[in-house]
């Protein structure tokens, strides 16, 4: 599936990213809606949701190391990444956005909401955990995960990608548009996440929020999502089934549903 996002490189906090956006041209009755791909993915990965919510203006970035960004100087932490995105918002002359987290991406987006309240209309956690307080998944799974050099090679890359996230679901995902991150841009998501959790701001967190996942994700357990749920106050959850760990892309009709009927509720609308 081509990708109809239109890209650029943007510099920000001392970093290089390459930005895609799609809908550029939708009604400004609402918020961009960012999302924040899950571990290795790239943008051109998110295609099936572009596709499939139409009517608003959809912004991602590939992290330092993945797809079109260039390596990190440095490794980075998850807050860091959290201030990275609000710099980038600060370019973009973007003062609020409604944004989606999935799996690795759902870690920045539960700083974020902790970070820049103000900035946030609506918090979509899919398919992610609370860090290091995370329920594990299946073992061989996460082992896959742990050497950066079985993700370098594009054959190698969409072989493990499609057992890591189609893993547990009976829908499948098209890893034709999947690009091999480089061994620093995973080993620095990997670290990053190892090191962080959520557990102690979560019952700080203010805005509405809707964690989502699939009951047969086998790489971030359901279980997860029911923790997320319980120590995040007023949140609501939805379960998925059948559609593994990246049910939004092998279910994008039904997640865009879920997502944009969420979104356009009166506690959240624009």
């Amino acid at each position: 599936m081509a990708t109809t996002a239109s890209f650029s490189m943007i510099g920000v906090a001392g970093r290089r990213l390459r930005v895609g956006q799609w809908h550029t041209d939708a009604a400004p009755a609402h918020r961009p809606l960012v999302i924040l791909n899950g571990i290795g993915m790239n943008v051109e990965m998110l295609e099936p949701v572009a596709r499939a919510v139409t009517d608003r203006r959809i912004i991602s970035f590939d992290i330092p190391g993945i797809g079109g960004s260039p390596d990190p100087v440095f490794p980075y932490t998850i807050p860091c990444m959290a201030l990275t995105l609000a710099a980038l918002l600060d370019r973009m002359h973007i003062d609020q956005i409604d944004l989606v987290g999935i799996s690795w991406g759902g870690a920045v987006a539960q700083q974020f909401a902790f970070q820049h309240r103000a900035r946030l209309g609506g918090l979509v956690l899919a398919a992610t955990a609370a860090g290091a307080a995370m329920v594990p998944g299946n073992f061989s799974l996460l082992s896959k995960i742990a050497d950066p050099r079985e993700y370098t090679v594009e054959k190698t890359l969409r072989r493990n990608l499609a057992m890591l996230y189609n893993g547990g679901g009976s829908a499948r995902v098209s890893l034709n548009a999947a690009k091999a991150p480089s061994p620093l841009g995973w080993a620095c998501q990997m670290a990053a996440f190892s090191t962080w959790t959520s557990v102690p701001f979560l019952p700080l967190l203010s805005v509405p929020t809707v964690v989502m996942a699939d009951e047969e994700d086998q790489l971030i357990p359901p279980a997860n999502a029911h923790f997320l749920h319980n120590a995040i106050r007023g949140s609501r959850i939805e379960m998925f089934e059948g559609g593994g760990h990246l049910f939004m892309l092998s279910k994008p009709g039904e997640f865009a549903e879920k997502l944009t009927g969420f979104l356009d509720e009166g506690r959240v609308a624009a």
